[in-house]
């Protein structure tokens, strides 16, 4: 059926009942008055109006109870064929309207079986009737047998190919929900790795500002060169930790919202500069490489340095110690990360460096974020060790 056909007998299904029972009505009055003109035995016009008008007007039902309009327009047909009519399509018309709608409505194996009883039922009374119009057997067997098993064919067939539409609009709507749960899920991954990145930058060097700050204050009177270099120092770590910010908080942004180039994700290479950014707050970190480096995919060299760099923070806040050991061990397919501080004037327990907030947290989703293994804990001599072995490739 044509879109524009579809939607007429969707918008309007009064006017198709309407123009559907009336060709049906014209089909039984035509038997009703033409159908018996062979019969050699005179046969009265009236039972097949009367039968046919009956069995079309239950088709008014048979969208809602297609079973017992099937039953009542079958038993109209028999009667009809019983009183001498002709099996014709013209009188069976109502039926196979019944049997089409029984197909396309309910389950396939019933329709058969409605449609196949009719069949048996229709074809001997039929040839017990054929004498009476000079033996047509074919009129009385192969003519109800097509009249009847052909709408049920086709309203299975429909069936089918609804049921195939919508099976393929059912799995069209379910991949574009997947999609869209997809772009929801990465999208909240994002969001939780720029967060990790805000907290990794303001924690990193807000703490850096705040230790100097602290030195300088103490120095200005006593040593006012050295305060005067830490101040300069803060500036130079305010002005990297405004950089960080808008280079991390620019991956919310679109690419069309700014033309202006993103700054790079630091890397391992920038360890130096950190080291010397904490050695103004009076950290003294000593890194040692191991191996021979190789070169890390860009997801691995960041979370190196995001990990080395809360360590130190860490260490910087709750240690209590001037000094911090970094060490690198490079073999063929791993990184491993050492960063260990000996015990200060502080306490520098686990308790300690849970307190850090999300410090341990965020390290700990780095380094399996990259497939890699992260463990933390408390040295003999009460000191701490923080140790992430990472892939060199992910």
């Amino acid at each position: 059926m044509p879109s524009a056909a579809r939607r007429f007998a969707l918008n309007h299904p009064h006017v198709v009942d309407t123009a559907l029972l009336t060709f049906v009505l014209a089909c039984v009055v035509s038997a009703s008055f033409f159908g018996t003109w062979d019969a050699r035995e005179p046969v009265a016009w009236w039972p097949g109006l009367v039968l046919g008008v009956i069995a079309t007007a239950a088709l008014l039902w048979r969208r809602t109870h297609p079973r017992p309009v099937v039953v009542v327009t079958g038993v109209c047909a028999l009667a009809a064929v019983s009183v001498g009519y002709l099996p014709t399509m013209l009188l069976l018309a109502p039926v196979m309207v019944a049997l089409f709608w029984l197909a396309l409505l309910d389950e396939r194996r019933t329709a058969h079986l409605f449609g196949l009883g009719l069949v048996v039922v229709m074809v001997p009374i039929g040839v017990l009737q054929a004498p009476r119009y000079g033996g047509g057997f074919i009129i009385v067997t192969l003519n109800p047998a097509l009249a009847l098993l052909l709408p049920v064919a086709w309203g299975s067939a429909l069936r089918l190919r609804r049921a195939f539409t919508d099976s393929l609009r059912a799995r069209a709507e379910h991949a574009e929900r997947t999609r869209e749960e997809e772009a929801l899920r990465r999208v909240a991954e994002e969001r939780v790795r720029i967060a990790r990145e805000l907290h990794d930058v303001v924690a990193h060097h807000l703490t850096l500002a705040n230790a100097q700050a602290i030195t300088a204050a103490h120095l200005i009177r006593n040593d006012p060169q050295q305060a005067e270099r830490l101040l300069t120092g803060l500036s130079g770590t305010t002005a990297t930790a405004l950089r960080e910010l808008k280079a991390t908080v620019g991956l919310l942004r679109r690419p069309e919202d700014s033309d202006s180039p993103l700054q790079p994700a630091p890397k391992l290479e920038q360890l130096p500069t950190m080291v010397a950014a904490l050695a103004t707050t009076g950290l003294d970190v000593t890194v040692t490489t191991e191996g021979e480096p190789g070169p890390l995919s860009p997801a691995v060299d960041l979370t190196a340095f995001r990990i080395i760099q809360e360590a130190l923070t860490n260490v910087s806040k709750h240690a209590g110690t001037p000094t911090a050991q970094v060490t690198l061990t490079y073999t063929d397919d791993i990184l491993k990360i050492e960063i260990s501080n000996k015990l200060g004037h502080r306490v520098a327990t686990a308790s300690a460096a849970a307190n850090s907030g999300f410090g341990l947290i965020s390290m700990r989703e780095r380094a399996l974020s990259t497939g890699g293994r992260f463990t933390a804990g408390p040295r003999l001599d009460g000191g701490y060790t923080v140790i992430a072995e990472l892939p060199l490739h992910f």
